[in-house]
């Protein structure tokens, strides 16, 4: 994920994949750590609201999901009229210079009736990959472009804040493995408790402090460098999620199975639409990275039905996995992080196999911190970006500084001071989704389609990958959608 304007690149025809491969990768990139959090939040919520909401929040979702597709065609579109616009006026220069001499250079992209007196036909065929920030360099001003970037910023940043909170509390939950003699299940640890023993003065707190800190020192290195995901390191970390994931829902389902169901949730509690607000959102995110993951299939000509496909199927698993979840575990003991109901010491936990317990609550573990190192790189990209933008004339050897210390260090430390502060990866979630994910997921695509839509290449009837919201009334739907349920988030963080 990136938003700085890269020089869009077409894809080669060895790095195609067919619709099959592109349902996975775009599957894989949106179930991730979010889901994590949605049954907690399903039982803050009540089962019959979260279950409204969340189909609302998939369908808000997957419209503006549409906006992307159309965007990538219209730019697609755009870069070849421009391509052959250049073209034909090199054409024209030279035949001029042959004849009469030097010539004055016509402008690269023509417009008005110049344009209509030549039939570009521009393929609005998605064969080169635009990057959001790309399409952002083309539609939207300095200022807009600026604004962009912040967003970008400050989600990544709750990002690495999420990650930098859900690991070390998980390596935390499994070494605190002390209860005192008088402990009862019908307690709740709190992170004043002693971690190993009385004798040793150390709390729940403190280790998890203790593990954030040796995280951030064993990852935070990472950022200084370039990183790449491999291969392998993609499936590794795919088939983890799968066999956890499943294994999770599966264990929910064999309790529920055998009557032994523990949780009785509200229907409803508005109180609670807050976190699952944000937390659907950051659940649902893909906008960011869809680019990269749709491009490169190859036969695109039902590309919106598959993308629909996706969203329906996460939409079904997210509801399996929430809902067998606040049924099957006792009321109010669902953990932030869903992970944690399964450790080996918990009171309730729904399995009593050691090893399997070991790995659910460690696979956390494993994932995230895969992903910590690549999403510190991209955010350090984007800060330098900025940087760079806001001090246009500054001296090379000081900007050299600042990219390959400062930068690292601003995109590093922040996180880890919030990991410090505090352990509420649930809160976490809630907020980056409901802010800076809602830019990203609602904000950015229905302001980039308004104005690709405005652009000479798109103006004038059908073409291909055009969104099926096509009327203004829907644009308009995901502005108000978006400024009421912000401020409705916020009115309720501020009770």
């Amino acid at each position: 994920m990136t938003s700085t304007p890269e020089t869009a690149t077409p894809v080669a025809p060895t790095d195609m994949y067919s619709r099959l491969v592109g349902y996975v990768y775009v599957f894989n990139l949106i179930v991730g750590s979010g889901a994590l959090t949605m049954p907690s939040a399903f039982e803050e919520a009540g089962w019959l609201l979260s279950l409204v909401a969340i189909v609302i929040l998939a369908f808000m979702g997957f419209l503006t999901l549409t906006f992307m597709i159309e965007t990538m065609a219209i730019s697609n579109a755009k870069m070849r009229l421009k391509k052959t616009s250049i073209q034909e006026n090199q054409k024209e220069t030279v035949g001029k210079s042959i004849n009469s001499g030097p010539v004055e250079t016509q402008p690269l992209l023509l417009q008005g009736k110049e344009q209509d007196q030549i039939d570009l036909s521009p393929s609005f065929e998605i064969t080169t990959t635009m990057e959001m920030g790309t399409m952002a360099s083309m539609y939207f001003n300095k200022v807009g472009f600026v604004l962009f970037n912040l967003c970008i910023i400050i989600y990544l940043y709750g990002t690495l804040a999420i990650y930098a909170v859900a690991v070390p509390k998980s390596l935390r939950d499994v070494a605190c493995a002390y209860e005192p003699e008088n402990f009862s299940c019908n307690q709740t640890k709190s992170e004043s408790d002693h971690c190993w023993s009385e004798n040793v003065p150390i709390t729940r707190m403190d280790a998890y402090r203790i593990f954030v800190a040796a995280f951030g020192l064993l990852l935070g290195p990472f950022t200084f460098f370039s990183v790449q995901k491999t291969k392998y390191m993609q499936v590794f970390t795919s088939l983890t999620r799968w066999v956890a994931l499943i294994t999770m829902i599966v264990l929910a389902l064999i309790r529920l199975g055998k009557g032994e169901g523990r949780g009785r949730p509200e229907v409803a509690n508005l109180s609670g639409i807050p976190s699952l607000f944000g937390v659907c959102v950051y659940s649902f995110m893909c906008h960011h990275s869809l680019p990269s993951m749709v491009t490169p299939i190859r036969n695109k000509s039902k590309l919106l039905v598959l993308l629909l496909g996706d969203f329906a199927t996460i939409l079904v698993f997210y509801l399996v996995l929430s809902m067998t979840a606040i049924f099957a575990v006792s009321s109010g003991s669902i953990e932030d992080l869903y992970t944690l109901n399964f450790r080996p010491n918990g009171c309730d936990p729904l399995t009593s196999v050691v090893p399997i317990q070991y790995f659910l609550v460690l696979f956390p573990v494993f994932t995230l911190s895969t992903s910590f190192p690549i999403i510190a790189i991209t955010l350090r990209n984007n800060l330098a970006t900025m940087i760079s933008m806001a001090r246009a004339n500054s001296n090379p050897a000081t900007s050299g500084v600042i990219t390959r210390i400062v930068c690292p260090l601003l995109a590093v430390m922040p996180p880890i001071l919030i990991a410090l502060a505090t352990n509420k990866v649930g809160v976490l979630v809630g907020v980056t989704g409901s802010y800076a994910g809602a830019g990203i997921q609602y904000v950015i695509p229905a302001t980039l389609v308004y104005l690709a839509r405005k652009d000479v290449v798109a103006k004038g009837g059908e073409y291909q990958h055009r969104s099926p919201f096509s009327h203004k009334g829907w644009i308009a739907l995901v502005f108000t959608w978006t400024i009421v349920s912000i401020i409705f988030v916020t009115v309720n963080h501020a009770l």
